[in-house]
């Protein structure tokens, strides 16, 4: 009698988590308030095992949809994670961690991580792993470099679709900005540089990458104001992460055993 109330009782537990993980799927999908009631209060524990496996599949299908929807428009030019990634040579503020910054809260902050360093430091590559850990986990982000984005945005104005793209923007959550102070900006993309940080500020996260301290920014822009005000944005809500000056691409190149000739330009 007690190994029969026992099974009854496992039976029972089995069909409450059953109904539980049921009623969870079921609410996923957007069932009806009523047609969820309808199931569970109908389906037998068998039936629900299958309903259960059915939504478990149905929602993992889902969810790689859609982040291979995030990641294409991302529009990243390469995919590339944090495994194998060496940290040794970044240094982290003491206000914001390694931790901090992998947890992508940063994101739901709002905040700006700027991540600066010399060429082949690491800084797109972290950047990158960074948008596509946030595809991952539903965000929706878009990756471009400063001078592409300039591009687009100066043949959306002469085109008279700026608002537009400027409203696309605007549905982002991550906004990726690789290179920015590469190259020198007249005072038309500076208004328009302007403009993309400016409404992004608490509004959505931001990560940039510079090969320049802001105290260089402004020898590149035609208006100084311009380039302050974009730095003071930037700056605000912002953790500033220093890649190092370590050359990984050359270190890791098929010519590094003539890094000599790489670096010298050659000789006669």
């Amino acid at each position: 009698m007690r190994g029969s109330a026992d099974g009854r009782g496992s039976d029972f537990l089995m069909k409450k988590q059953l109904r539980a993980s049921v009623a969870d799927g079921c609410r996923k999908i957007m069932l009806s308030k009523s047609t969820i009631e309808h199931v569970l209060g109908s389906a037998t524990t068998g039936q629900l095992s299958f309903l259960g496996d059915v939504l478990a599949m149905e929602l993992s299908s889902r969810d790689a949809s859609r982040k291979a929807r995030l990641i294409k428009h991302a529009s990243f030019p390469v995919l590339k994670t944090f495994d194998g990634y060496d940290f040794s040579g970044v240094r982290f503020p003491g206000s914001f961690t390694k931790d901090q910054m992998l947890s992508l809260d940063f994101i739901a902050d709002r905040k700006t991580i700027v991540f600066y360093g010399g060429c082949g430091s690491g800084k797109t590559h972290a950047m990158t792993a960074l948008g596509l850990s946030a595809c991952s986990r539903g965000y929706r982000t878009r990756f471009t470099t400063v001078s592409q984005l300039l591009t687009r945005l100066s043949e959306a104005k002469m085109n008279g679709c700026l608002e537009k793209m400027f409203e696309d923007i605007g549905k982002d959550d991550l906004l990726l900005l690789d290179e920015l102070c590469y190259l020198p900006v007249d005072r038309e993309s500076a208004q328009l540089l302007f403009r993309v940080v400016s409404e992004s500020y608490e509004r959505k996260a931001l990560v940039i990458t510079t090969n320049l301290p802001f105290s260089e920014w402004g020898r590149l822009f035609t208006d100084e104001q311009l380039a302050a005000a974009i730095i003071d944005r930037i700056v605000h809500h912002g953790h500033l992460i220093a890649t190092g000056e370590r050359d990984w691409r050359l270190e890791h190149s098929l010519m590094k055993d003539n890094s000599q000739f790489v670096e010298k330009g050659g000789e006669s």
